[in-house]
């Protein structure tokens, strides 16, 4: 048996980027239209920040077995469109019984989870902070503070990201807006619409968890 050879990587928080990995994405501004509920906020920082990353991953993939670990680090820009705080696009793995770790390393923020059902939990993320996304859970980062949000990952290789499903439900149920006070506050997404029980069931059934 031919086993898979070990490797070092090196995290930058200051860059907040994973070195020596062998896979590196970026999102700019323009790829995010349509996640935020102030269109004409939008538009405005489109205008200045055309071009310019709003959130950039570094990772470093093994293999594609579902023992094999997909590692990395994802950096956020701070910023607001109108009231609401800089978001990532989001997703639940293809392979919805696969789990992820994360781990603060610079920043502050949260992690916005939805069950398929639409429950919401909202778990605060900073520096040595470590949030565990259980399977079958949507989730998206956003950026509450005033600087870069930093933060290392991990989960399974064959998990898969399905990012349509946060779009064909209108969104995420809540939002995450400036409370006024320096702080956030999550109000309801008018534009949310509960999924489909068929749509349900097959995330379900696709890991073989239907009931």
């Amino acid at each position: 048996m031919t086993l898979t050879e070990p490797r070092s990587c090196q995290v930058s928080v200051a860059e907040g980027l994973l070195h020596g990995g062998n896979g590196h994405y970026r999102k700019h501004y323009e790829d995010l239209a349509g996640l935020y509920a102030d269109a004409a906020a939008f538009a405005a920082i489109l205008a200045d920040r055309r071009g310019q990353v709003a959130y950039e991953v570094t990772t470093y993939t093994p293999g594609d077995r579902v023992s094999d670990l997909i590692t990395g680090v994802t950096r956020m820009a701070p910023g607001k469109v109108g009231a609401e705080y800089f978001l990532t696009r989001g997703h639940i793995h293809a392979r919805g019984d696969r789990p992820e770790i994360y781990y603060g390393q610079a920043g502050r923020g949260l992690m916005q989870l939805e069950s398929p059902e639409g429950e919401v939990r909202l778990i605060e993320m900073g520096p040595q902070s470590i949030c565990y996304v259980p399977p079958f859970w949507i989730h998206r980062s956003v950026n509450t503070g005033p600087g870069d949000l930093v933060m290392m990952f991990a989960y399974p290789a064959d998990s898969g990201q399905d990012y349509g499903i946060i779009e064909r439900s209108g969104g995420l149920r809540v939002r995450i807006v400036d409370n006024g006070r320096g702080g956030w506050r999550e109000v309801e997404n008018p534009d949310w619409r509960p999924r489909a029980p068929e749509e349900i069931e097959r995330i379900y059934a696709d890991a073989g968890a239907a009931a």
